[in-house]
Parts: C-alpha cells; sequence; structure tokens
C-alpha cells in the first residue's frame, strides 16, 4: 500500500514558470516547506537558464531562494521519449505550459507523462469546462484539449487531476479583449447581460492548485473547479460603475454578431474566445461548487481585483 502521508516521494516537476508558472510554484514551495518536505522542481529552457535578460535572471534567483531546484529541458523540440526520460524522475507533473506553445503540445506533454509512469499528471487545464463546450467550438485549440481528457480518462497507468479555473480575472480587463473598455468608458456583454463567467486570479490559481495537490484525502481522476467570482456581464458593468464612481456605455454584444465578426476574420484568436464566452456554455459554474468554496480558502473576487488595480 502506497503512503500518502506526503503528495510524492520522488517530488513534484512543474512545466513552465510563466505568470502561471510563478504562482503555483511559490505555493508548492510554501506547502513542501517542512523537514520531511516534497522535492519541487521547474523545467525550463537551458537558454533561459542561461539568460542575462534582468527578468529572467530575477525569476531563477526567485527560484533558488525557494529552494526550486531547475531541470534544464525545451519541451517544444523534444520529442516524447526524450519528455518521459526527464519526467520519469517525479511522482507528480503539474503542466503551466498554455496554448502559446503550438498545437499539438498538450497532447505530446500528456503523452510523455502517461509514458513516464508518472504517478499523477495535472495537464494544462486552467481554463473553462471543455467537456460542456464540446469539440467544434469557434475556439479550435479547446478540442486539442478535449483529446487530452480522452487520452486521460482512456489509461489507468497515471493519475490525473484537472483544476478548471474559468478565465484570469485580469483577462476581463485587457482591452485587447474588448469587455471592459475603460479608454472608452464602455463595458462590452459578450452575448447578452444575463451571460455569465467564472475568473480567477493566476495567484489564487496557484494557491488552490497548490492545495488540491496536497489535499488530504487525496484528490484523483476529477475535475477540479475553482472559482474566484462568477458573475454576468451585468453584474460586471455595476460593479465597473461602483468601483471607479462613473456610469458606463453598456453595448450588448449579441450571439450573432460576434459569430458574423469571426466569420470575417477567421483566424483572429481574440474573436474566437469572445464568440465561445457568448455562448455562456461552459464558461462559468457556480461558487459553491468550488474547491475554494467547500474548502473555506480565500480568493480575490472581481470587485477586490478592481479595487487594487484599477482605483
Amino acid at each position: 500500500m502506497q503512503d500518502d502521508t506526503r503528495t510524492t516521494d520522488r517530488g513534484i516537476l512543474v512545466l513552465g514558470a510563466g505568470e502561471l508558472g510563478m504562482c503555483v510554484l511559490r505555493q508548492l514551495a510554501r506547502l513542501a516547506a517542512t523537514p520531511n518536505g516534497t522535492r519541487v522542481t521547474v523545467l525550463l529552457r537551458p537558454s533561459t537558464l542561461e539568460s542575462n535578460e534582468s527578468s529572467k535572471k530575477a525569476s531563477i534567483d526567485e527560484l533558488r531562494a525557494l529552494r526550486i531546484e531547475c531541470l534544464p529541458g525545451d519541451l517544444m523540440s523534444a520529442s516524447i521519449s526524450e519528455l518521459s526520460a526527464l519526467f520519469a524522475g517525479f511522482d507528480t507533473v503539474v503542466s503551466c505550459i498554455g496554448f502559446a506553445a503550438g498545437k499539438g503540445t498538450q497532447v505530446k506533454l500528456t503523452r510523455a507523462a502517461i509514458e513516464a509512469g508518472v504517478r499523477r499528471f495535472v495537464p494544462w487545464q486552467f481554463g473553462v469546462d471543455y467537456d460542456v463546450i464540446g469539440r467544434g467550438s469557434a475556439q479550435d485549440l479547446f478540442d486539442e484539449q478535449l483529446d487530452v481528457r480522452d487520452i486521460l480518462r482512456g489509461q489507468e497507468r497515471t493519475e490525473w487531476l484537472i483544476v478548471s479555473t474559468g478565465m484570469f480575472t485580469s483577462f476581463l480587463f485587457e482591452p485587447v479583449f474588448g469587455v471592459v473598455n475603460l479608454a472608452e468608458n464602455t463595458v462590452n456583454a459578450l452575448g447578452s447581460w444575463d451571460t455569465a463567467v467564472t475568473v480567477t486570479t493566476p495567484e489564487d490559481i496557484g494557491l488552490l492548485t497548490a492545495e488540491i495537490l496536497f489535499a488530504k484525502p487525496r484528490l484523483k481522476n476529477q475535475v477540479v473547479y475553482t472559482a474566484g467570482d462568477t458573475l454576468t456581464y451585468g453584474e460586471l458593468a455595476d460593479k465597473v460603475d461602483k468601483v471607479l464612481g462613473r456610469h458606463v456605455l453598456r453595448v450588448e454584444w449579441s450571439v450573432a454578431k460576434l459569430n458574423a465578426d469571426l466569420a470575417f476574420d477567421s483566424d483572429d484568436a481574440i474573436k474566437k474566445y469572445r464568440a465561445v464566452f457568448a455562448q455562456g456554455k461552459g464558461v462559468a459554474w457556480d461558487k459553491s461548487c468550488t474547491f475554494n468554496h467547500q474548502q473555506h480558502v480565500e480568493v480575490m473576487d472581481v470587485e477586490r481585483w478592481m479595487r487594487l488595480n484599477l482605483s
């Protein structure tokens, strides 16, 4: 019988140290910092480890201060068998490598984790509920996420955990996304004012992912939901008015309009996301079903995020 007093015996490997990866690593290091704690390692490109860029050097210095080991490896160029050899030294692999890594990467990492025989794998699924959205959505990258789920569910060698977080909270306010346009004093609703969206900050995703991995009893082979907030676009506009002391112009972008926008420019990634979120399917869930609610973990809602970042 395996001893579950610790999360792992051979440690946790995190893939990537970008915005989300660093948040996950900080929290794993915190929970692992006990006399008999779990070893935490991050896989980084050799070029990153050797870089003279100040931002990259600062990240490496922080990782070392957290007593996180750095393992060189290139996820982009490595084959499945090469990745498998890297992963084999660990019990848990957590992927913080997102869509920017390119098509096919998510499946490649999943197959490598299974081939390596890692005890548990957490794929990059920090986003929407792909099962509910289904195949053939406006965002074609989502189909590969379903491929990953099919692969994991179709085998018994490696346990898996999927952490569904919704959108990054900050993305609601990114000018390129176009939902909250403060420069034009406008909030644009995707679909309708009653369409809802779930959001979680990267910092809270890092906290909750670490807590999920160390949870007792052990969580495995399931989708775990988080939510910093779930709100409608109407509620979002109300919060902008309240926090910033203004009355925003409210414009409803219907599903038909957003689908037409995408049809005119079918390769535009942002228009793909808008069209998917406008459907309101698989992009929002009740906070009561989330890990943070059930475990009484305090997280940041949209209003608090706005007061800290906008006002």
